[in-house]
């Protein structure tokens, strides 16, 4: 046995000895690894480089380090609007908001009201992200996501049309890559709304997959304004483009070919954007899409050798072929920012309304919010709608820290609008009836209805979780996987194998590293995984389960990348399950931050400790189901005993933490307020919200008087067959007994009518031609 060991331990010092000298190990290790890693690596083809390579590695890295710091996510500056921003916000956002009317806008008009179109572009929202120096708003960010919350919140016609311009399309492509005469062009234009964007990129025949538009222009000579040039002719059929039928000027991506050879030796130069009036000879354009009764304009463009210069080219000639990276960084803007944001202000409005409507509604002489099985679903909207805006807020953040979180803007998009249909579902259960029943006082109808529409766009939610989260994210947020992949597919052997030496050993220091900790960390239940700062002691539990759910990811996906090999892309749901924890782990991140930045208020601790707990059962799941589904069985036992030996450290949050979290939703206060800061909630008592606020404050105001009439009715007092005995005239029939006084019933009388006014649907002409009408009685 003595000798045995000493051969072990010969060993392990000769290969330490080979591995710490530089030139034994590229010749011994190395350079043999180094040439079956080019063997067998496939080469990436450009557009999937530029994928890879689009955006910056921002949070996402920490977490695939498998060592998050507790004081770097603190460290990150906390989105804050300017006195400028707020002020917009408060005011021009909410005078928009009130001249918008969903039912309107959705049954009737199936346009905004040219009031609104004209406010619009007076007031520059289509300008938010364009520089001052050019007319616009030069807003951040964080500003751009809190104005789209808070249109979302009141239309979803409203919010897309002012979304739209401000992410994805010709004013972002403009400002990071545009030429200065296309700039000094458009930009003042565009910002001042002289001009409308739109975008074509989606494909009839490619869909999701953008990189495959069968779209092209083909370089030639032309004539253009009585001249012979040098551009293109450009076909194109696209759908679903926002904005399109009112748009004046169009932004198209495709396939620029060069058979001729008039710009160079490549004859397919690639995806190429171009930026086109709507009045150019050959624009087909003006019809309209109908997306689930969203009155947002959309609809398809086309044209057939359409001649155009090569001025026309967004960046000029010089970025011909460059524009499926110019998307890839610039559709962060729209993951990040657009639809979060949407989706984020139908949660705000979801839990505002359906935590007053359960307030202010009986069942079984009952208010609705007490009972248990409605308690469950207000503790996910709260829960849910916290969490969503802080995830929204964070990622929009990360956009003005200068960052393009192209994995985490996935995450964001993904989970955030997934969260957002399950608030309105939710929503719709609690409000029952009062949610079919489509009209002007139904405040949640539309928005179940168009739930899908974001779910979709941006890439289908689908594709996105079990393609992109992960399958980008493995390569582009790890410290070395693209690292050693640049080295395997380098032009110049030398100095790739150089760079593969350094890549490799530093991933291999990473590897053993990670797997330690996490199995420490799994053994001891992260009791030692103590965080490097200062953090509120009711979230430190958190903090130390963050540190080891991160280890054991990163050692996870390097298990899966490292056996699985290149078939990991082809194993779509056990992707899906590994960005599904990693997108878990941000959303815990992201709610332990926002916890943090808000002053670590007591009142909003439920809301944070049920989303955290609710996100860290479904990292769990997720982690469950990579292992039970990993082709090696061996393996996945032996990592369950190692990272998880003692089982599962979540379990679903309590009822009574599920009833503290619906409080939030259904006592008017401080929380209530943060969780649904950027929801529109008008005063009127003909809007829907607005009456749902005052019945709210006016029932919890009756709460002794509706004690004393219970207790009377109970007493015998009421003559017997009083018609006005039941549960809406009781109060009636116990005034008209002596048991309250002239005030009392009036205030009563006053509280009913708000209550009646809330809980009444809308009623039409049999041919639904006729003007609309509302219950008063039941």
């Amino acid at each position: 046995m003595t000798v045995v060991l000493i051969l072990i331990l010969l060993i392990l010092i000769g290969l330490a000895c080979v591995l710490i000298h530089r030139d034994w190990r590229l010749k011994y290790f190395s350079r043999p690894l180094y040439a079956l890693f080019r063997r067998i690596l496939p080469r990436m083809s450009d557009t999937e480089r530029e994928a890879l390579e689009a955006g910056t590695v921002w949070w996402d890295g920490a977490l695939f380090s498998g060592h998050p710091s507790a004081r770097a996510l603190h460290a990150i500056p906390a989105p804050r609007l300017s006195d400028e921003e707020q002020s917009f916000l408060d005011h021009e956002v909410a005078t928009l908001c009130a001249m918008v009317h969903d039912w309107q806008v959705t049954r009737q008009d199936l346009d905004l009201p040219v009031e609104a179109w004209d406010y619009i572009k007076t007031h520059r929202f289509f300008g938010m992200i364009i520089p001052k120096e050019y007319g616009g708003l030069g807003f951040s960010a964080s500003a751009h996501s809190a104005v789209v919350t808070r249109l979302a919140s009141r239309n979803s016609a409203l919010s897309a049309t002012v979304m739209v311009p401000n992410s994805l399309g010709p004013a972002e492509l403009l400002l990071h890559y545009g030429t200065e005469e296309q700039k000094n062009h458009y930009l003042p234009r565009l910002a001042r709304g002289e001009d409308i964007p739109a975008f074509g990129l989606t494909s009839p025949w490619a869909g999701s997959d953008a990189a495959a538009i069968p779209d092209h222009g083909i370089v030639c000579k032309g004539l253009w304004q009585g001249e012979e040039v040098l551009g293109m002719r450009v076909s194109w059929d696209k759908r679903y483009i926002t904005l399109g039928p009112v748009c004046t000027v169009l932004g198209l991506a495709f396939r620029l070919y060069d058979p001729d050879g008039l710009l160079g030796s490549e004859p397919d130069i690639g995806i190429t954007c171009a930026l086109v009036p709507r009045d150019h000879p050959g624009v087909e354009i003006g019809r309209r899409h109908f997306p689930l009764d969203a009155m947002f304009m959309n609809g398809p463009t086309r044209g057939h050798d359409v001649f155009m210069p090569l001025d026309f080219i967004i960046g000029g000639p010089q970025r011909a072929g460059q524009g499926w990276r110019m998307l890839m960084e610039c559709l962060a803007a729209g993951r990040s920012i657009s639809l979060p944001a949407s989706y984020a202000g139908m949660a705000q409005l979801t839990a505002r309304a359906v935590g007053a409507y359960s307030v202010v509604r009986d069942q079984f002489h009952t208010r609705i919010h007490k009972f248990e099985g409605v308690i469950e679903p207000l503790a996910r909207i709260g829960a849910n709608t916290y969490l969503m805006d802080a995830a929204r807020s964070m990622t929009a953040g990360a956009v003005d820290l200068g960052e393009k979180p192209a994995v985490l803007s996935a995450i964001a998009k993904y989970h955030v609008t997934e969260r957002g249909r399950n608030v309105v579902n939710d929503g719709m259960d609690i409000i029952g009836g009062k949610g079919i029943i489509l009209g002007p006082q139904n405040f949640l109808g539309r928005a179940y209805q168009q739930i899908p529409v974001g779910i979709t766009v941006e890439g289908a939610n689908i594709l996105t979780r079990s393609l992109i989260i992960f399958g980008q994210g493995a390569i582009r947020c790890h410290p070395f996987v693209l690292a050693e992949m640049r080295a395997a597919q380098a032009d110049d052997p030398e100095q790739g194998l150089a760079d593969f030496d350094v890549a490799f050993w530093g991933h291999m220091r990473h590897a053993a590293g990670n797997k330690m900790r996490a199995i420490g960390h799994g053994w001891t239940g992260a009791l030692l995984a103590r965080p490097d700062t200062d953090v509120a002691p009711s979230m430190a539990r958190y903090y130390r389960q963050l540190t080891r759910f991160s280890a054991a990811f990163a050692t996870l996906a390097e298990t899966s990348m490292l056996v699985l090999g290149g078939s990991l892309k082809r194993r779509e749901s056990i992707s899906a399950r590994l960005g599904d924890v990693l997108s878990q782990l941000y959303l815990i991140s992201a709610t332990l931050k926002r916890f943090e930045d808000e002053g670590r208020q007591a009142t909003d601790a439920p809301l944070a400790h049920w989303a955290i707990q609710d996100a860290f059962c479904r990292a769990q799941d997720a982690i469950d189901g990579v292992l039970g589904n990993f082709p090696n069985r061996f393996l996945a036992c032996a990592l369950k005993v190692l990272l998880f030996p003692w089982g599962r450290s979540f379990s679903a949050p309590s009822d009574t933490l599920s009833a503290s979290v619906a409080d939030v939703l259904c006592t008017p206060g401080a929380a209530r307020d943060r969780l649904t800061r950027l929801a529109y909630v008008p005063d009127a008592l003909e809007e829907p919200v607005g009456a749902l606020e005052s019945a709210l404050q006016a029932v919890l105001d009756t709460q002794p008087l509706d004690a004393r009439v219970r207790e009377f009715e109970k007493s015998g007092q009421i003559p017997a067959g009083d018609p006005r005995a039941n549960v809406r005239d009781i109060a009636e029939a116990v005034h008209a007994a002596g048991g309250l006084t002239d005030e009392e019933y009036e205030r009563l009388r006053a509280r009913n009518d708000l209550r009646d006014r809330v809980i009444a649907v809308d009623d039409f002409a049999p041919d639904f031609q006729g003007p609309s009408g509302s219950e008063t009685r039941l």
